[in-house]
C-alpha cells in the first residue's frame, strides 16, 4: 500500500515538474501561431481572446493599406480622394499616378480600343468614399496588402449602418433617420466584444470539446454572407441593407463553434468576373453588350469594385492570386488572421494559396456547402475550401464544419446531397498528424502528373518551377518519406529511368473513355473553324461538327473510328491529353443563381419585418459600379439571359460541365486502379505570379500549359502543401502588333533574379472522394517533412507583439 502511494506521488510530481517546464519552454507567437498555440496560451494565460483579436487588428493597421497605384495617360498627380474606414482610420490613397507610356512600348503609336486608365471615383455604395477605378498595378515594396475588405469593427462593418448607427445599444439611441435595421444589427457584438464575451465566460478554460474553434481568428472571402458584416460578393453595389439576415451554413458552423468572425477579405468580384463564354478556353463572349474601353491586361486583378485590389506578400508588384480568392490567400500568409474560408470555381483556392505559400484543403463538391447563403460564379463548380498555414489547422476545421444532426449535408445547397460513402466516418485532423519521418511513406505509392510541370522549346518561363517541382517530388517524397514514384508519360517531359512509368497513363484512358462519355470533344472547332483535333477530322468522313460546318477527308464512319480509338486500333491523336481538353462552355446559369441568391435574401429580410429591394439582376446592374468597363458590359448580358439552355444547335454549358465531370473522375479513377495507386501529386502551376495589370504569359504556340483545372472540373479533393521558392523568373512583356491596334503578350527569355526567399510554388495531392485520410496522410508528411514555407520578410512580427 505505502509503496502504491508512494510511486503515485511520484508520477504526480513528475507530471507537474514536466507540465510545467513543457509551459515554461512555449511561448506564444502571434507569427505562424496555430490552433493549438492560441488554445495553448490561453489556457497558461499568456493571451486572452479580446487581446488576440486586438494584435490582429493592429497588424490590419500595419499592413492592410492600398499597395495598387493608378496608371494614367500622363502620370500627373491627382487630388486626395476619401477612402473607407478600415481599422480605425480612412484607406489612403496613392497620389501619384503611372504613366502608360513607361509600361506600353511605342504607347504614341497605339491606334486601338481606347484604354481604360486609372481614375479615382466616389463608389456606388457610399458616395462619400472613394475606390480606385481603371487600370492599376502594384506598389513596389508597397508594406501594404490590400487584403481585408471589412473588418469586424463597430462603426465601419456596414454602410447601411456605418459610425454612429452601429453604437453599442448602452451608448443611447441611434442618431435620427438612422435605417430600422440598424436597431437589430448594432445588437450583435463586432470580433472585440465578441471575444471579450468569450473570455467573461471561459477565462482561461474553454469548452474545447464544444468549441473547437475557440477565439480562431477567421477572414472569410466575401462570397460568403456573415450577418455582422457588410456582404456582397466583393461587389460595389447599393444593397438596401448592405448585411445578410442570417450567416452562410459554414460561417453559422464557425460561430456556433467559438470562432471569431473578423474579416471579409478584398476578392475578384463574383468568385471571377464571370462572362458568358468559355471557361478555360478562347472563345467569344456572347451577348450584345461591348466595353467601350479595354484593358490590355487584367493579370493580377483579383479585385473587388469596393475594397480594391490585393498584392502578393512576397513580391507586391505581383498577382496576389491566379484565381478570385485573393485576399484569403494574402491574409492568412501575412498573419492577418489565422484561417480563411475561400471558394473555388476553377483556381480561386489553389490560386491564392499557392500564390501565398499557404496550406489548402479543397474538399470535393460537394462535402461541404457553399450555395447556402453565399453568391457563386458557377453553380457546377462552386466549393468551398479551408485555408491556413498547416494543413492540421486545415483539418481541424473541415471537423469543425460538421453540424452535429445534419453531418455536412445543407438543405440550401443542392450539391451537398453526396453520397454519404464520400464522408470519412472519423474526423479529418487524425490523418494530417504525420511527423514526417523517413521512411514514413514507405508502401505507399504515388502517381505524379508530368503534365503539370512541362516544359516548352525556346519558353524559358516554366523552367524554374518546374524543375524545382522535380527535384522536390523526388528527394523528399521519393528518397527520403520512401513512397514510390510513378510518373504519368507526355511527349514533353524527359523521361527518368529510375522512375516507374503510369500504365495505363492519362493519355491512354482518355483515348478510351472520351468515346463513350465525351464524343463530343473530338468535334470541338478552333477560333478560326479548323478542327481541334486534325488527326480525328483527316480519318474520318465529312460530318457535320457543328451547324453548318462540314469537316472530314477520310473514309471512316465516326462511330467506327471511335471504336477503333477505345480499342486501340487507330493512333491516338497527338494533342489529345489531359491538358489540351480542359475547356468548358459557359452555363447560363448565373443569372438563375445570383436572382436565387437575392430572392432567398429579400425573403430572409421580409420573414423579420425589412425590405431588400435588389432583388434581381436588373437593379443589381442600375445599383452598381464596375471598376472596369468590360465587367458592366458582361453583366449587361447576364442580366439579358432569358433560357438556362445555350442556344440550340451550341454546345450546351451544363451538358458539358455534368460530361465533363463524369469523364475526368473516370480518367483518374482507372489510372489509380489499374496502376495501384495510393493518391496522385501534382505541381499546381509551373508559372510564378505575374505582374499586377502587365503582361501575361502566352500559352506556347500551339499547345496548352498544365493540367491546372482537371481537380475543379472533376471536383474531386485537394490539398495543396507550399513546396519552396525560385529566385530567377523570366517576365513577359508587350509588343504592339503590326497593325497598332493591340499589344501583344510575348515571351521573354531574360531572367530577373529575385530577393530571398524568392516566390512561391506549391503541390498539389488528391485522390477520389472518400479518400481524403490517404491524403491528408500524405500531405501532413510532405508538409512536416519539407518544412518550405517561409513567412513573407516584408510583413514581420510588429513592435511588441508576441
Amino acid at each position: 500500500m505505502f509503496r502504491g502511494k508512494r510511486a503515485f506521488f511520484l508520477l504526480a510530481a513528475m507530471l507537474t515538474t514536466a507540465e510545467v517546464g513543457y509551459s515554461q519552454q512555449f511561448h506564444f507567437h502571434l507569427q505562424e501561431g496555430t490552433i493549438d498555440d492560441v488554445h495553448r496560451a490561453i489556457r497558461d494565460g499568456q493571451i486572452t481572446c479580446r487581446g488576440l483579436v486586438q494584435l490582429y487588428i493592429n497588424r490590419a493597421k500595419a499592413y492592410n493599406g492600398v499597395s495598387s497605384v493608378l496608371v494614367t495617360k500622363d502620370g500627373l498627380p491627382i487630388p486626395l480622394a476619401p477612402g473607407v474606414v478600415r481599422a480605425g482610420s480612412p484607406l489612403k490613397f496613392p497620389t501619384q499616378t503611372v504613366a502608360i507610356s513607361t509600361l506600353l512600348p511605342n504607347f504614341d503609336q497605339y491606334a486601338g480600343l481606347p484604354i481604360e486608365f486609372g481614375r479615382m471615383e466616389p463608389t456606388m455604395s457610399d458616395t462619400t468614399v472613394q475606390q480606385q477605378f481603371g487600370m492599376t498595378i502594384g506598389i513596389p515594396n508597397a508594406g501594404q496588402l490590400n487584403a481585408l475588405g471589412t473588418i469586424n469593427i463597430r462603426g465601419e462593418r456596414s454602410v447601411t449602418c456605418k459610425g454612429d448607427r452601429d453604437r453599442p445599444p448602452s451608448d443611447g439611441p441611434l442618431p435620427p433617420g438612422s435605417p430600422a435595421v440598424c436597431e437589430e444589427f448594432r445588437k450583435q457584438p463586432d470580433a472585440l466584444e465578441r471575444a471579450a464575451e468569450l473570455d467573461a465566460q471561459y477565462g482561461r478554460n474553454p469548452d474545447l470539446a464544444k468549441m473547437p474553434m475557440y477565439c480562431v481568428v477567421f477572414s472569410f472571402k466575401d462570397s460568403y454572407d456573415a450577418k455582422d458584416m457588410r456582404s456582397t460578393g466583393g461587389a460595389d453595389a447599393s444593397y438596401d441593407i448592405d448585411f445578410p439576415a442570417r450567416d452562410q451554413t459554414l460561417v453559422a458552423q464557425l460561430r456556433e463553434k467559438g470562432a471569431i468572425i473578423y474579416a471579409k477579405t478584398a476578392n475578384t468580384e463574383y468568385n471571377g468576373r464571370p462572362v458568358p463564354a468559355i471557361r478555360g478556353g478562347a472563345g467569344a463572349e456572347r451577348g450584345t453588350n461591348r466595353p467601350i474601353k479595354i484593358f490590355v491586361s487584367t493579370q493580377g486583378y483579383q479585385r473587388s469594385s469596393w475594397a480594391g485590389n490585393p498584392s502578393e506578400v512576397y513580391d507586391t508588384t505581383r498577382a496576389a492570386s491566379l484565381g478570385s480568392s485573393s485576399g484569403s490567400g494574402v491574409s492568412v500568409s501575412a498573419n492577418l488572421g489565422m484561417c480563411s474560408l475561400c471558394e473555388e470555381t476553377s483556381m480561386s483556392c489553389r490560386g491564392p494559396s499557392n500564390h501565398n505559400a499557404v496550406a489548402l484543403i479543397l474538399p470535393h463538391k460537394s462535402l461541404i456547402s457553399f450555395l447556402g447563403g453565399s453568391i457563386g460564379a458557377d453553380i457546377y463548380l462552386d466549393r468551398a475550401g479551408i485555408m491556413c498555414r498547416t494543413v492540421r489547422d486545415a483539418a481541424k476545421v473541415l471537423d469543425a464544419l460538421k453540424d452535429p444532426a445534419n453531418g455536412y449535408y445543407d438543405p440550401r445547397d443542392i450539391f451537398s446531397t453526396v453520397p454519404r460513402s464520400s464522408v470519412l466516418d472519423k474526423p479529418y485532423a487524425v490523418s494530417a498528424v504525420s511527423p514526417g519521418t523517413r521512411g514514413s511513406l514507405r508502401g505507399m505509392r504515388i502517381g505524379i502528373i508530368r503534365e503539370s510541370m512541362l516544359t516548352f522549346p525556346v519558353i524559358k518561363a516554366d523552367e524554374p518551377i518546374s524543375q524545382a517541382a522535380a527535384k522536390e517530388i523526388k528527394a523528399i517524397l521519393g528518397d527520403y518519406l520512401g513512397a514510390t514514384l510513378v510518373e504519368s508519360v507526355d511527349p514533353l517531359w524527359p523521361d527518368d529511368a529510375s522512375i516507374e512509368k503510369l500504365n495505363p497513363s492519362y493519355t491512354q484512358a482518355l483515348a478510351q473513355l472520351v468515346p463513350v462519355f465525351f464524343p463530343d470533344i473530338l468535334y470541338r472547332l478552333t477560333r478560326d473553324g479548323q478542327p481541334q483535333f486534325p488527326e480525328f477530322a483527316a480519318k474520318i468522313k465529312p460530318t457535320e461538327f457543328a451547324p453548318g460546318k462540314t469537316l472530314g477527308t477520310g473514309t471512316m464512319k465516326p462511330i467506327d473510328y471511335f471504336l477503333d480509338l477505345a480499342e486501340g486500333q487507330v493512333p491516338i491523336p497527338k494533342n489529345l491529353n489531359i491538358r489540351a481538353i480542359e475547356e468548358e462552355v459557359e452555363s447560363n446559369a448565373f443569372t438563375f443563381h445570383f436572382n436565387q441568391y437575392a430572392l432567398r435574401r429579400a425573403a430572409d429580410w421580409k420573414e423579420l419585418g425589412f425590405t431588400e429591394t435588389l432583388i434581381d439582376f436588373p437593379t443589381l446592374n442600375a445599383r452598381s459600379k464596375f471598376w472596369g468597363d468590360d465587367q458592366r458590359a458582361a453583366f449587361k448580358n447576364w442580366e439579358e439571359m432569358e433560357d438556362m439552355r445555350n442556344a440550340l444547335g451550341e454546345r450546351q454549358g451544363i451538358d458539358e460541365h455534368i460530361m465533363m465531370r463524369e469523364l475526368l473522375r473516370r480518367v483518374e479513377m482507372k489510372v489509380i486502379y489499374e496502376n495501384h495507386l495510393d493518391a496522385i501529386v501534382r505541381l499546381h502551376y509551373s508559372l510564378p505570379p505575374g505582374k499586377i495589370g502587365l503582361a501575361p504569359q502566352p500559352e506556347p504556340p500551339n499547345d496548352t500549359r498544365g493540367e491546372l483545372r482537371m481537380g475543379p472540373f472533376a471536383g474531386l479533393t485537394e490539398v495543396l502543401i507550399p513546396a519552396g521558392y525560385v529566385q530567377v523568373v523570366y517576365d513577359p512583356v508587350f509588343v504592339l502588333s503590326a497593325d497598332k491596334k493591340r499589344y501583344i503578350p510575348t515571351n521573354n527569355n531574360k531572367p530577373t533574379t529575385l530577393p530571398p526567399p524568392g516566390l512561391p510554388f506549391s503541390l498539389v495531392f488528391r485522390a477520389e472522394p472518400g479518400k481524403e485520410d490517404i491524403i491528408l496522410k500524405i500531405a501532413s508528411a510532405y508538409e512536416a517533412a519539407s518544412k518550405r514555407r517561409i513567412p513573407p520578410p516584408e510583413f514581420g512580427p510588429l513592435p511588441g507583439e508576441p
